[in-house]
């Protein structure tokens, strides 16, 4: 066991636990914050993705102890800050199944966060990364173009 501290969406937390634990069960098990979502469990979907520092991260292969001394933004967080990507993501209606959208939306936010006027490939390179089993991969090229005129 380890104490670890991280900053997440705002409120430093420490919390004394196997550095090894992944951080995405930190946040949903211990953290009580559900909207991180589980899927595929090898970095290889996105669907976890969260921003440690501002940077995506996938959080189901992260350890706990990566994080610690560090900032981390959830989808939860992310609301909190009103970015302009979730109304983007309203108007294009995006969501269709809805279970990839955390890890979409905070992909898109990082993107614009970097770049705040991507091009069709950077989105596509970019998004590539967070995969969509509904395929509405042109929705979202719309909704981040949308919200990087409000950034």
């Amino acid at each position: 066991m380890a104490q670890i501290s991280f900053i997440i969406n705002g409120q430093r937390k420490s919390l004394d636990m196997d550095p090894d634990v992944r951080l995405l069960w930190v946040i949903r098990d211990s953290l009580g914050l559900t909207g991180t979502k589980y899927s595929c469990g090898m970095s290889l979907c996105g669907a976890c993705t969260v921003h440690v520092d501002g940077d995506p991260v996938r959080s189901c292969v992260t350890a706990v102890s990566d994080v610690d001394g560090r900032e981390v933004t959830t989808i939860e967080g992310l609301a909190e800050q009103n970015h302009p990507i979730h109304q983007a993501w309203i108007e294009e209606e995006v969501s269709q199944c809805g279970y990839c959208q955390p890890g979409q939306i905070m992909t898109a936010a990082a993107l614009l966060a970097k770049n705040p006027k991507p091009s069709d490939k950077d989105i596509d390179q970019t998004m590539s990364r967070a995969l969509c089993r509904c395929g509405t991969y042109q929705r979202i090229r719309r909704a981040i173009h949308r919200a990087a005129g409000e950034v």
